[in-house]
């Protein structure tokens, strides 16, 4: 699945108010969908650059052997979830914000991993 139809079947995500795939060694969106005057994709893919560095960072300061599954952040009236793509694509995420009251975290999470799993980067 090419970047357009991944983001794009993101998008179909009940609650999807937006989507990137960035990546976390420049910060750069290399393509994002939906968004708007409620949240502005480039600065929330630099935001969570940095929080993915920042994850990054701990889990090699703490010796941990793993990788990042995906990382949620939980706000009053949305979710933010974070997916890093398998360590085989480099330093690329799915990032998809979500309506909280519209999305059920459980589809959304396996959503993503059908899509990072077809996605041809």
């Amino acid at each position: 699945m090419n970047l357009e139809t991944a983001l794009k079947e993101a998008m179909t995500i009940d609650g999807a108010i937006g989507v990137a795939l960035v990546d976390y060694e420049s910060g750069m969106s290399l393509g994002a969908l939906g968004g708007g005057r409620g949240l502005d994709l480039e600065v929330a893919a630099a935001g969570n650059t940095e929080v993915v560095r920042a994850k990054v960072r701990t889990l090699t300061t703490l010796d941990i052997d793993d990788a990042i599954e995906d990382i949620l952040i939980t706000l009053g009236r949305q979710y933010h979830l974070i997916r890093p793509l398998t360590a085989s694509r480099g330093t690329l995420f799915l990032y998809i914000a979500l309506d909280r009251s519209r999305a059920n975290l459980a589809l959304a999470r396996h959503g993503l991993k059908r899509i990072e799993a077809a996605l041809d980067v």
